[in-house]
């Protein structure tokens, strides 16, 4: 497990430099070099997990520095003297960030039995397009259900604004705005309608009882982040079904007549195993072969494909099975290729 763990710091450093965050780079390139299974009961945990340590299953190099940014925000000073916006050397950096592993060491291991939750907000900016053209195609309200929804932030992606250029969609007095980079045809200007939103997590979190938890998984260098986030975690919230994803579509209510009912997910199919992915693709399914002209059904994903750049932005419309492919997203959604029209 030695390499596999070294190695999962190393592309965990490599992918965040290529989101925008060098400390968070450094952090990771540091612990790939420098941790070693005898360095405290935290670094003996990690080196003996058993499973992908990665980021496409355990994720554990996120689990730790979620951890160490959490103690940071709860006004740990060693850590505040080392993390932004301060800037010290690789040594200090190491010697403080390994010093908190074996000083709260209990707080590091409960913290990492459970898998990163970052409910990244700027993925609401293709939320919010999708809707826009699922209403400008079906002139319908929608019926929203988000697999993996964490703590339901982006169940409310029509409370953010969205800022292209000049073209501004969503509230105008909306306490988040967005403003990707984005390329290709501009959403149509008809604003959605949300009539019905429900999402499901394994874990799902609350917006006030795991603030700490959502705000830990945000990268310390990126404010911009931290500052769309508390203002999100300020507005009014819906809770989130606690159940495995294949079984709650299964369950879901019926579709009412007069709407489109949208299931989405983003970056959060690659954490379903492979037999929730088979139970949850046949419930879509089966879904969309009852679906009608008036209760059409959109499933809408934004996910790792293995080809990048970022993730790739999946439609498929029922009735009639039609896949469309929407584009591609940054993962953070820093940048948007939109290919819908």
């Amino acid at each position: 497990m030695t390499r596999a763990l070294t190695r999962a710091f190393h592309y965990q450093a490599r992918a965040c430099a290529s989101l925008g965050s060098p400390f968070m780079a450094r952090l990771m390139t540091l612990l790939g070099d420098r941790l070693d299974p005898v360095h405290g009961t935290v670094a003996a945990k990690l080196f003996a997990w058993t499973g992908e340590p990665g980021p496409s299953s355990a994720s554990l190099p996120l689990r730790l520095a979620g951890g160490l940014h959490a103690l940071r925000l709860a006004g740990d000073r060693t850590l505040a003297d080392v993390y932004p916006p301060e800037v010290v050397e690789d040594d200090a950096l190491w010697r403080v960030a390994s010093d908190a592993m074996l000083r709260e060491s209990d707080f590091l291991l409960d913290w990492i039995a459970s898998p990163p939750q970052t409910n990244e907000l700027g993925r609401a900016a293709v939320l919010r397009a999708i809707g826009h053209w699922l209403a400008a195609r079906q002139d319908l309200p929608l019926d929203l259900c988000e697999l993996g929804a964490s703590a339901g932030l982006n169940l409310h992606w029509d409370r953010y604004a969205l800022r292209i250029g000049d073209c501004s969609f969503g509230p105008t007095d909306a306490a988040v705005e967005l403003t990707p980079d984005w390329s290709g045809p501009m959403p149509p200007a008809i604003e959605p309608r949300i009539v019905a939103r429900r999402g499901v997590d394994l874990n799902p979190l609350s917006p006030r009882a795991d603030r700490q938890r959502l705000m830990a998984y945000i990268w310390p260098d990126q404010p911009d982040r931290l500052a769309r986030m508390e203002a999100a975690l300020a507005s009014p919230s819906t809770p989130v079904d606690r159940a495995d994803a294949a079984d709650w579509l299964r369950r879901l209510v019926p579709q009412r007549s007069g709407t489109t009912r949208l299931i989405c997910h983003t970056v959060a199919w690659q954490y379903f195993p492979p037999p929730t992915q088979a139970r949850a693709t046949d419930a879509i399914e089966r879904a969309g072969r009852a679906a009608t002209d008036a209760a059409p059904l959109a499933w809408f994903g934004m996910e790792a494909d293995g080809n990048g750049p970022g993730a790739a932005l999946t439609i498929r419309l029922w009735p009639g099975d039609t896949h469309v492919e929407a584009g591609r997203a940054d993962f953070h959604g820093r940048w948007v290729d939109w290919r819908l029209t």
